[in-house]
């Protein structure tokens, strides 16, 4: 996967990013973060909310290296996978995780009930907050002029 190909397979689209619309995902995943952390609510929506905060942090991200992930079917497997693109080796093991991640989100939103166990809900929202934790830095060092 390369942004050429992605281009060209009208998967990926050029985009310029603002630090308005990043402070509009981070307030996004601060939110979903802090959903995902509610006490009395189940672990298939504390899943399935850490899910989209990691998305939203993907997509940080990329729009960061000038691209928008066209929104059609497998568009939050793209979307996962190329952070793999943007952030480098240190995207992989989230990419891999959060993918997993995915098609067990499609589930709990698709298909059936009490698919998450608090285990697994616990833990992907540890890792949609490392992951966070990682895009920002990452902001930081290449993108100064829209870090926090």
């Amino acid at each position: 996967m390369t942004w050429t190909s992605l281009l060209a397979n009208k998967e990926a689209q050029k985009h310029k990013t603002s630090k308005k619309e990043l402070d509009n995902m981070r307030a996004l995943i601060a939110r979903d973060l802090a959903d995902a952390s509610l006490a009395g609510l189940s672990a298939d929506r504390r899943f399935a909310t850490a899910y989209n905060a990691a998305l939203q942090a993907a997509n940080m991200a990329i729009a960061c290296a000038g691209y928008r992930i066209v929104s059609k079917v497998g568009h939050h497997r793209v979307s996962l996978e190329s952070t793999k693109l943007v952030l480098g080796k240190a995207a992989h093991k989230y990419a891999d995780y959060f993918e997993t991640c995915r098609r067990k989100r499609n589930t709990i939103d698709y298909t059936f009930s009490n698919v998450a166990t608090d285990t697994e809900a616990k833990e992907i929202v540890v890792q949609a907050k490392q992951f966070y934790v990682e895009v920002e830095d990452w902001i930081t060092k290449n993108h100064p002029a829209l870090k926090m």
